[in-house]
């Protein structure tokens, strides 16, 4: 039987359809808005690192799969040619080392570079303020040492801007991630071990925070809010702290609850994140991570509802798993805070 006659490569032909393609395709990739907005020094490096990547890895991609698809077209078996046997193929030793030493060059000059990039973004500034992060099945609560050497408790963080911030990362229970993705960088949360990494705020804002590391059933719902403010502001916010008003979000400071009244503790449910995980009439409120809470508070005594917000796994609702609902709500709420959504949730799931 005849062979089939060998077909020649095109190469000038493919080098130049891969040119176009990989022009076109770099174009496209820088032209897309892959991050959120940065708010960190360290952000704009990082981004330049992002940019570098694409810009080698995107006509490596276009060339190979020009190659494959341009191999499928061109040499492709036609009918009648069902027994035929292939060319016969030797070993190419040049070929194998350059396709072997172009990529293992590329890989050492762009592991390099992030290299540099790192050990940029991570050096030490005079002046670093620093802040303790401790994560737990599902909340954030950040520390700032006092020079009284005890260290003041907030559920969401706040930072001055154009400061240089060391985070210290800790976790009381299951690994977490913590991620502000406006600043670009995210370290894990491992229990017995302090993780930390620097950032210098420049531009002032609420950006998010998430875990980004599945850490359980309410994985969804452990997010909070970096709020980057002036300094004057932030000197207020530190200043409320210390005397014990829990601040809102935005640097204002929480209305101050009036004897427990239903309207202080509606207030406490909302910025407390409550009205995210459960349901409640009352509040307009409608998750399901967590109880009804319509339906199972009601008919209770203030002192289990007091229990069922500081510990929340002395006594689990049929349905539920323990560990979902945060056990930082002591620490983090003001006596006068608690006090008042004990009276609100008394109040509105007695009717």
């Amino acid at each position: 039987m005849p062979e089939r006659a060998q077909a020649r490569f095109p190469l000038a032909q493919y080098l130049i359809i891969g040119a176009i393609a990989s022009a076109l395709g770099i174009a496209l990739a820088l032209a897309i808005h892959w991050f959120p907005v940065s708010a960190s020094g360290q952000a704009k490096p990082i981004d330049t690192l992002w940019d570098v990547l694409l810009i080698v890895s995107v006509p490596i991609f276009v060339f190979v799969q020009t190659y494959v698809l341009f191999a499928v077209w061109k040499f492709r078996m036609r009918p009648g040619e069902e027994l035929l046997d292939g060319p016969p193929i030797h070993g190419n030793t040049r070929l194998e080392v350059v396709w072997t030493a172009i990529p293992a060059t590329l890989l050492v000059c762009l592991c390099t570079y992030a290299y540099l990039v790192l050990t940029d973004i991570e050096q030490a500034k005079a002046n670093t303020m620093r802040v303790r992060v401790v994560g737990e099945q599902f909340a954030w609560t950040f520390f700032y040492p006092t020079s009284g050497g005890r260290q003041l408790a907030s559920p969401e963080l706040y930072l001055p801007v154009n400061q240089p911030v060391e985070f210290t990362i800790q976790s009381k229970d299951v690994l977490h991630d913590f991620w502000v993705p406006a600043f670009r960088i995210k370290k894990d949360a491992v229990p017995g071990i302090n993780v930390s990494y620097r950032v210098t705020t420049t531009r002032t804002g609420d950006f998010p925070i998430v875990c980004a590391e599945l850490c359980g059933l309410g994985h969804a719902v452990m997010r909070s809010d970096a709020h980057v403010l002036s300094r004057a502001q932030f000197s207020q916010w530190l200043q409320r702290l210390r005397s014990g008003k829990q601040p809102g979000a935005g640097g204002g400071a929480a209305p101050a609850p009036s004897g427990g009244g239903a309207a202080s503790g509606k207030q406490v449910f909302a910025s407390a994140g409550c009205s995210g995980c459960h349901t409640l009439k009352a509040a307009g409120s409608t998750g399901t991570t967590g109880p009804n809470l319509d339906q199972g508070l009601k008919g209770k005594s203030p002192a289990f509802i007091r229990q069922s917000i500081v510990a929340p796994d002395a006594e689990i609702t049929n349905g539920y798993s323990a560990g979902i609902m945060p056990k930082n709500f002591k620490d983090t709420l003001p006596p006068a805070q608690l006090a008042a959504l004990v009276s609100y949730l008394a109040k509105v799931t007695s009717k």
